[in-house]
């Protein structure tokens, strides 16, 4: 059994992923965690809720037995206490410090949350963590954003995935949910990028091109246990 978790599933490239796990043969079940449930409807999509920064404490298989009414997630929850499925966890979550409203709140949920979520996949014997982080992330850079992307990817470095995978994506284009004036100024300025095809890792990137090169990266066995992948590589794993 092979089985998908993904946080961040309600984001732009959060919802690109889910979408290429459920057309994917390769995944049985797709675990969507998050602090309230997604309003879709999917045969392998099993959704478990709930704060995040405290999903240390979840009781995991409460959550999925209540959902079994018939007893088809069974094998599921079998199948994780045994520790005998293969595991591949997708973190699309983060936000901007201005939707988090501080830098110590942005931390929080671009840091904390994915580094919880890496911690808590790993005990349920998680092998790869691919990991949606950001062009310039760098631990030591001056810029907050960056900074923290790149702690993050140190971070999760130190938790013991078979493989980890940091994407590293440009400006990203697709449809959002909220209005960002920053970045649909910055599309308009970048977008003839895309269609004069000039500068691969610096032009903007569809969010279904990042969800693609994931899901492939993810099925494809690696020899590296730490791969740092580019929005010019994305764009041509997506093809």
């Amino acid at each position: 059994m092979r089985i998908a978790l993904i946080s961040g599933g309600s984001g732009l490239v959060g919802k690109a992923i889910l979408h290429q796990l459920f057309k994917s043969e390769e995944y049985d079940y797709v675990l969507s965690i998050g602090r309230r449930k997604l309003a879709i409807k999917q045969q392998k999509l099993v959704q478990i809720e709930g704060d995040i920064a405290k999903i240390e404490s979840w009781d995991w298989e409460a959550k999925i037995a209540e959902q079994s009414l018939s007893g088809e997630y069974f094998p599921l929850i079998d199948e994780l206490n045994k520790k005998t499925a293969e595991i591949h966890a997708f973190s699309a979550l983060g936000t901007t410090i201005k939707q988090a409203g501080s830098k110590e709140k942005f931390f929080a949920i671009d840091h904390d949350l994915v580094i919880d979520f890496a911690k808590w996949a790993k005990t349920l014997g998680t092998s790869k963590f691919l990991y949606v982080s950001s062009s310039g992330a760098d631990a030591k850079s001056s810029i907050f954003y960056s900074q923290t992307k790149g702690k993050t990817e140190e971070d999760l470095k130190t938790i013991g995935f078979s493989y980890i995978g940091l994407f590293r994506p440009s400006l990203l284009m697709g449809n959002r949910n909220e209005f960002r004036f920053g970045e649909q100024v910055a599309q308009v300025v970048m977008k003839p990028l895309i269609w004069l095809k000039l500068f691969k890792n610096i032009r903007p990137i569809y969010d279904y091109q990042v969800a693609k090169a994931l899901v492939k990266t993810a099925l494809t066995q690696k020899s590296n246990s730490v791969e740092i992948i580019s929005s010019g590589e994305m764009q041509d794993l997506s093809k």
